[in-house]
C-alpha cells in the first residue's frame, strides 16, 4: 500500500489524473458496449419488437449497475480514508465487507426479478407485444448480475491498491467475448433475443474470473480476510458514501422510464426510437467527465485521510480544468458529427434526421455540466454522504424529471420539450454545483491557514 500512498501524496496531480482516469473512461466505455452491441445485433436481427424490449429491460439493468457502483465507490473511498489514515485493519475490514456486500445484495435481487419478472416489466409499461420477448431477454441476463456487479467491485477496488489495468482488460475481455457470442447465438445461430442474453451472461462471466484472478492475488498480499462477512459499523458507511453514486446511475433508468411514457404519448413509436438512437451516444460523452471525476475520488479521499488541503485544494482545480477542456473537444466533435454517430444505430433518414435535432439540442451546454460532476465526486470523497445524494438528485431527479413533464404537458411542446429539459438543467445543477465548490474552497482556505500558521508556531518553537 505504502508505494501507492506516495502516488496519491506526491505524484503530480495531472500525471496522477490521467493515469487513474484513462483505465476508468475506457473500462466505462467498454461497459457500455454490452448494451450497444445487443441493440445492433437485435435491432439488425429481430427488430422493432426486439427493442422495445431492451428499453424496457433498461431500466433494471440501469438499477442493477447503479447498486453495483454505489458499493464499488463506497468501499473504494472507505479504504482511501482508512488507508490515508494509514489504518491497515480497518482497510482490510472495508474490502471484505464491500465484496460480501456485493454478493449477497445481488443474489436477493436475482431471485425477487427472476420469479416476478413479468410483474416488473409491465409496471414499467411493457406493451402485450414486446412483454414476451423483454421477459424472455430478463429471465437470462439477470443471471450475470451479481457476477457483473463483482466485477465492478473488483475493477473499482483495484484502482485503490494501484492497478489500474483490470477494470479496463476484464470489461474488454468481456465486451469483446460478448460481440463474438452475439454474432454466433443472434446472427449464425438465430437464437433472437433470447441469444443476445445468454452472449451477454456468458460475458459478464468471463470477465468476472478474469477479474476475481487478480482480486485473489491481492487477498494474499494485503491479508485481507476470506469469507463473507458483514458488519454494520463497515458496511452502512460504505452504503452512505455510494448512495450519491447509485443516484447517479439509477436516475438514468428512472428518467427514461418517464421519458418513454411522455415521447409515447407525444409523438408516438418514433419518439423512443429517437430517445433510444440519442441517449447512446449521449452516454458515451458523459463517461468521459464521470471518469475524471471518479479519478479524482480516490486522490481527494486520500488527502482528506491524510490532512493534505493545500494538495486537495490543487487537486480540485486541476480536476476541474481537465474536465472542462476535454468536454469542450468532445463537444465540438459531437456537433460536427452528429449525422455520423446517429446512422450508427439506424438507416430511417427521417429517423435520423429527428434524431441530430434531438441530439443537438441536448448537448448544448455540455462543457458546463463537467463542474457538476467534479463537485459530487468531491463530495464523496469528504465522506460528505447527505450533500453528495442531493447533488446527484438535483439534475436529473429534481430538475430535469419535472422540467420535461411541465415542457410537454402544460406547455405542449411535444418531443422538443423532453429535449429543452437537458440543457436546462444542466444549467441550473452546474451553477448550483459551482456555488457549492466556491463555498468548499473557502473551508479549505481557512483549513490551508490555520496549518500553516501551526507550521510557522512549531518552526518558532525549534529555533527557539
Amino acid at each position: 500500500m505504502s508505494e501507492n500512498n506516495n502516488l496519491f501524496a506526491e505524484e503530480k496531480i495531472g500525471k496522477l489524473l490521467l493515469r487513474i482516469s484513462l483505465p476508468i473512461i475506457m473500462a466505462f466505455l467498454v461497459s457500455e458496449l454490452y448494451n450497444m452491441v445487443d441493440t445492433i445485433f437485435v435491432g439488425r436481427n429481430v427488430g422493432a419488437q426486439g427493442i422495445g424490449a431492451l428499453v424496457m429491460v433498461f431500466p433494471i439493468q440501469r438499477i442493477l449497475l447503479a447498486l453495483s457502483v454505489m458499493i464499488a465507490v463506497g468501499t473504494s473511498t472507505a479504504f482511501a480514508r482508512a488507508n490515508g489514515q494509514n489504518d491497515v485493519e480497518q482497510s482490510r475490514k472495508v474490502v471484505n465487507n464491500g465484496f460480501s456486500l456485493s454478493c449477497l445484495l445481488m443474489i436477493s435481487i436475482t431471485v425477487i426479478v427472476y420469479f416476478f419478472s413479468e410483474k416488473i416489466l409491465l409496471l414499467l409499461g411493457a406493451s402485450p407485444q414486446i412483454l414476451p420477448y423483454a421477459q424472455e431477454y430478463l429471465s437470462i441476463i439477470i443471471f450475470g448480475a451479481t457476477f457483473l456487479s463483482l466485477t465492478v467491485f473488483i475493477s473499482d477496488i483495484m484502482v485503490s491498491f494501484g492497478n489500474n489495468k483490470v477494470a479496463l482488460i476484464s470489461t474488454s475481455i468481456g465486451a469483446l467475448i460478448n460481440i463474438f457470442l452475439d454474432y454466433i447465438f443472434v446472427v449464425h445461430w438465430e437464437m433472437g433475443i433470447k441469444g443476445a442474453a445468454i452472449a451477454t451472461t456468458i460475458s459478464q462471466i468471463i470477465g468476472f474470473l478474469y477479474a476475481y484472478y487478480h482480486y485473489v492475488k491481492v487477498k494474499e498480499v494485503y491479508k485481507i480476510p476470506s469469507g463473507l462477512t458483514f458488519n454494520k459499523q463497515v458496511v452502512l458507511p460504505i452504503i452512505l458514501v455510494g448512495l450519491s453514486a447509485f443516484v447517479m446511475e439509477s436516475d438514468d433508468g428512472i428518467l427514461m422510464g418517464v421519458q418513454n411514457h411522455l415521447l409515447f404519448d407525444a409523438v408516438g413509436d418514433n419518439g423512443i426510437i429517437v430517445l433510444g438512437v440519442v441517449s447512446k451516444v449521449y452516454m458515451f460523452l458523459f463517461i468521459t467527465m464521470f471518469g475524471m471525476a471518479s479519478a479524482m475520488q480516490p486522490i481527494a479521499a486520500y488527502n482528506v485521510g491524510a490532512k493534505n488541503y493545500k494538495r486537495l485544494q490543487s487537486v480540485i482545480k486541476k480536476t476541474s480544468m481537465y474536465a472542462f477542456i476535454t468536454s469542450v473537444l468532445l463537444w465540438i466533435i459531437a456537433m460536427v458529427f452528429a449525422p455520423q454517430l446517429m446512422a450508427i444505430f439506424v438507416e430511417d433518414a427521417a429517423i435520423i434526421r429527428e434524431s441530430v435535432t434531438a441530439f443537438r439540442i441536448m448537448i448544448a451546454v455540455f462543457p458546463v455540466v463537467s463542474i457538476y460532476y467534479v463537485a459530487i465526486f468531491y463530495l464523496q470523497a469528504m465522506g460528505k454522504a447527505k450533500a453528495s445524494i442531493w447533488m446527484s438528485v438535483l439534475k436529473q431527479l429534481m430538475i430535469m424529471l419535472p422540467l420535461a413533464i411541465i415542457l410537454v404537458k402544460v406547455f405542449q411542446l411535444g418531443a422538443v420539450g423532453v429535449w429543452l429539459s437537458y440543457p436546462l438543467s444542466d444549467i441550473v445543477a452546474s451553477l448550483s454545483a459551482y456555488m457549492l465548490l466556491r463555498e468548499e474552497e473557502h473551508k479549505l482556505n481557512s483549513k490551508v491557514k490555520s496549518q500553516t500558521k501551526s507550521a510557522r508556531r512549531r518552526l518558532v518553537e525549534v529555533y527557539q
